[in-house]
Order: C-alpha cells, then structure tokens, then sequence
C-alpha cells in the first residue's frame, strides 16, 4: 500500500493488495498525515486542543483512527471533515452535480464493493476513472477499482450523506421484505408480529438511518415522509421551506413507517388514530431529539420527524437576528417586575425561540423561573419546565394555576389558547409575577383584540400588558453566492426604498445557489419583528373598542417599526431578499 504521507491520492499505485476495505491507517507512515490532520483541525478553528487530545486517547484505548474517532465523537462534522481531508491531500471535493445519472461500469465494479467501500464512481474514459470517496486515506480501494478497470484512479473526497444517497440511487438494495410484496396484491394488514419483522430487516434500518442522518447533515428541521399511491416521498424542510430529496418504492411503506414507529415506542399495529412520540438518538456524534407525529391518510400514515439539535441551537439573539433596537426595547420589558410581554405570528414564526432567548436572558440565581409547554422543546439549565398532559388534566390553565402557588418571578406560558388561561395569566401579572407568551396572531395590534375576544376586560388589559411582538422568519441569504442587484425605479417607489436606505445606494441582492447552500441561494434564517408598547394614546383605543388597524396606526406614529418595513431593511443590509420578506410577511397579512 502506498505511503498517503508521500503518494497524491490520484496517483496510480502498483503496490500488492492485502489490506481489508476501509483499513485504518496504520504504521509509521501514517502519523504524520494524521499529525498533520489534527494540526489543520486546530489551526483552522474546526476542532480545538482539548476536542483533539480526548479523541487521541480514545483512539488509542480502542485502536481506532483519529479522524474517525473525531466523527464518532461528534467533535467534527462530516462536512467539515471532508473540507479538511481536501485541504490536507490537496484534492477536490465532490459537488453533488458531479454524481452520475446511472452507474459508471456496471459491468466491472460489483454494486455490494461500492456500496460496502462507500465509494462511488463518478465518471470514466479510455485511461482515467474519477472515484468519489468517503474515506480519503483508505488506499485500498482505489488500488482495487485501477486493478479491476485497468484505469488510473483519480480520488475525490465526498460529503458522506451525499455519497450515501448517491449509493442509494445508483445502487439500491432491497429489502427482502420488499420483494416478498411484489406479488401480494391483497391490501397490506400484517399485524403487529408482521411489521415488527420487516422494521426488523438490516436494510430497512439501514435505509431509515440514512434518510435521519442526511437531515442532520444537511440542517433541515423536519423530515416528511408521505406516503402514495405509487411512492413514497421524502422531503427535508430547509429554512421553512419543503424539498423533496428522494422517492421510494411504495412496498417500502409499512417497512419504514413501523421501523420509525418502534424507534418512538409508538404503537406499530395502531395505523387509524394519530400517534405522537419523541425518540433520543446519537447521530453523527451528536445527541438529537426528534418529536414524531403520524396521522392515518389514504395510502398509510403520513408521518413527521421534527428535528431538535441542541448543538445547533443558541438562545441568543444575535443569532436570532433581530434588530438591535429593538432587542433593547424587548430586555427592557423583560426586565420589568411584572406584567404580560407577548410574542405573535404564525406556527414555525420562531416565537419560542424567541421567549427561550429572553428566559436564557433573565436565568439568574435570584430569580425563579417556570415554564408550561406543549411540547418541551428544548430543556433549559436552572429554569423549572412542565409539560401539559391533558389526558390527566394538567392544561395550561391548571398549571398555571398551581404554579402561582410556587411563587415564581418569571412564567413564560407556552401558549395562550382560551379565555380560561388569559385571564389567570392576567391575574398572575396583576399580583406580581412577569408573565411572558405566545398568540397566534398576525401582527402585534391583533394580539390586543384576540385577548378582547378571549373575554378580557379592557381597564385590566391595559393594567398588565407590558408590550406585544410580532415576528416572523426569512431566510438569510448565503453569503458565498448572493449576488447584488440595483432594483427597477418602479420597485424603489412602490415600496419607497429610497427613504429606508437614506444615503446609501439602493441594493438588492438575488439568492443565486452554490454548493455550500444546496442550490438554494439561502443558509439559515433570521427574524424580522415589530414591537408594540401601549402608551396612552393605544389604551385610549383599547377603552374605546377600536379595531386593530387603528391600534397599530397610532403604534407606528409612536414610532413602531411596521414588520414589512423591518423585513425591506434586512433587505437593503443584504440579509434576505425581497422575494422572501414578501412570502413570509404579506402572505399572512
């Protein structure tokens, strides 16, 4: 085997054959690559001192690489990885509109090698092959593939989730559950014993593996798997927005849906009422919640994973990206004694995000502070969190009522969904307590005539609401491939740009799409808000029963930032674009 401290990958290698496939890099010729590796690791920020010594001892307890036990450890990702292992050997990494459309000579390379050597041919000619690798510094495989082709080998280094999917793809492996089912033509109803048997199968966890990996992977925030008539569809939600990433045979249906259902202790013979169950898994080294829902539909049960990474969350707020103005405005009120602060806008806006970040904010010591939710989403160090059960009878309202009796300073209420709950919250606000919640509302003036509807009087609305706000989430645009733009003068009067941007030139920015945004033009997402606070002119309004419209004039002449304004500002700064404040923002309005 060639030395990988010396020989470029692409280099053809001569040397005999005995190693296994994936054999980790042994021999003195191997430390110095690895050195090397954890000294790039360091230098580049993608994995500090500490993260590199605890992984150099566990490689050495249990006679493992150093690459692989940073992966397996979650001390590096796997992209990350792959950007290191191409910076170190100096070669390309694989774009995903490199893999092929069909397999690169069938006839020569077995579909099991590749698959078991994770490699994937990407194309051949006359004397060359380009080989996409997951494990760059494993030598044997290309020696193996340049014996078997009789061409040069030329390595790649590939993101491992992309791979897998290509492997999926070009070259799928059924399961013999599936091809058991090709000749039933009776409707599928295995009892319970059935499908524990098909979820059972390597292949079907094998393949539910890789669909929770890629999305991990990839960032998306829920996996939908939907089931018809003639496939199964998977799609990832990638900053708020669905992406159908793959299709399936449909005979995999009852296979996967009962593979997931078991993995949430879900009831797998249950297939007519809507089921709800969270499961706990380690993926790429990480420790990540994903909250199942199922619902019976027409060809199965359509079922949602949403994806809760912890490592990928920080309560903060300038990852949320609100405008730091009125983030002062917000800690203002946060820090009042007590009262009502609300956060409104629609499922998926964000709002608990954002009264997570406050409550992070407020998480002291001196102050105690209790949480009602349905579900918990994230588990907050030092803050007391309670999960409603309605089955027992522990709603919102109940718990907010023993709670009282705790004497907390802070509640945030998970959401305000009746008149039972918004009037014990405005007694908890009016005997000392802050009380922070949600409103599905559309805007912050609203949040004023849905407690009106909830049966809240107004001389005590007035008396406790500390301020309201709306928001709402737009994606960010990547910044690697936006590309500026000098918008149409029709478009700067219509939505008077000229005034928001005041000295500076009017840009606008397109999402064009890379490699490092998946085609998308965005990566990640920021919220937009307006914030409202009741001075007297509004509670005037609220004792005169006036209409939201009226309510959010007289906010805006107090100096109220409207959220279609807030959202063109991100624009002109070049955080999102125009396209995107107007779905997110004018589509509720």
């Amino acid at each position: 085997m060639a030395d990988p401290t010396t020989a470029p990958m692409n280099a053809p290698v001569t040397a005999p054959v005995t190693a296994p496939v994936n054999s980790p890099v042994e021999g003195p010729s191997a430390t110095p690559l690895l050195d090397a590796l954890a000294r790039l690791l360091i230098e580049t920020g993608r994995c500090d001192r500490r993260g590199i010594e605890r992984a150099t001892r566990a490689a050495e307890q249990n006679h493992g690489r150093l690459d692989q036990i940073l992966l397996q450890l979650g001390l590096v990702s796997e992209a990350l990885m792959a950007r290191s292992y191409a910076e170190l050997l100096g070669v390309e990494r694989v774009s995903p509109t490199l893999y092929p459309a069909d397999p690169v000579l069938p006839d020569l390379l077995n579909a099991r090698f590749l698959r078991d050597a994770h490699v994937v041919p990407l194309s051949a000619d006359a004397t060359t092959l380009q080989l996409a690798m997951r494990d760059p510094l494993d030598q044997f495989t290309p020696d193996a593939i340049q014996a078997a082709t009789g061409r040069e080998v030329v390595a790649l280094v590939a993101l491992p989730v992309e791979l897998e999917a290509a492997l999926e793809r070009l070259y799928p492996q059924e399961s013999t559950a599936s091809q058991e089912q090709e000749g039933e033509e009776a409707p599928l109803e295995e009892d319970a014993e059935r499908l524990k048997d098909l979820a059972s199968e390597a292949p079907v966890i094998r393949l539910v593996n890789q669909i929770i990996g890629r999305a991990v992977e990839t960032r998306a925030s829920d996996i939908h798997i939907e089931p018809f008539e003639d496939r199964l569809r998977i799609r990832y939600r990638h900053d708020g927005v669905l992406h159908e990433v793959e299709t399936l045979s449909p005979q995999l249906i009852p296979a996967i849906l009962s593979r997931i259902k078991i993995m949430a202790r879900l009831d797998i013979a249950e297939r007519r009422l809507p089921q709800d169950g969270r499961i706990k898994l380690a993926v790429r080294g990480h420790e990540i919640d994903f909250r199942v829902s199922t619902i019976p539909s027409l060809h199965g049960e359509t079922l949602v994973l949403r994806i809760l990474d912890r490592s990928s969350v920080r309560f903060d707020y300038t990852t949320l990206g609100l405008a730091p103005d009125l983030v002062a405005r917000l800690r203002r009120l946060l820090d009042l004694p007590n009262g009502i602060v609300l956060v409104t806008g629609p499922t998926g806006s964000g709002k608990t995000t954002t009264l997570y970040t406050g409550l992070t904010d407020l998480n002291a010591v001196t102050r105690k502070l209790v949480t009602i939710e349905d579900p918990i989403e994230y588990q907050l160090t030092g803050i007391n969190q309670v999960q409603v059960r309605p089955q027992i009878g522990l709603s919102f309202a109940s718990l907010l009522r023993a709670i009282l009796r705790q004497d907390p300073d802070v509640i945030m209420v998970g959401e305000i969904r009746d008149g039972e709950t918004a009037q014990i919250a405005v007694q908890a606000a009016l005997t000392g307590h802050l009380v922070l919640s949600t409103l599905h509302t559309n805007s912050a003036s609203a949040a004023i005539i849905r407690l009106r509807d909830m049966g809240v009087e107004d001389y005590l609305m007035t008396a406790v609401l500390r301020g309201v706000l709306a928001q709402r989430l737009v994606r960010r645009l990547c910044p690697a491939c936006k590309t500026p733009y000098t918008p149409p003068q029709s478009l700067i009067d219509r939505l008077d740009l000229r005034a928001l941007a005041g000295d500076a030139p009017v840009v606008l920015h397109h999402a064009t799409g890379c490699d490092q945004c998946r085609q998308t033009g965005y990566q990640g997402r920021l919220a937009i808000a307006e914030l409202l606070e009741p001075d007297e002119a509004i509670e005037k309004l609220v004792f005169a029963r006036a209409d939201h419209l009226a309510i959010e004039r007289a906010a805006i002449e107090a100096g109220m930032v409207p959220l279609f304004t807030a959202g063109l500002r991100a624009a002109l700064a070049g955080e999102t674009t125009i396209e995107d404040v107007t779905r997110s923002v004018r589509a509720t309005l």
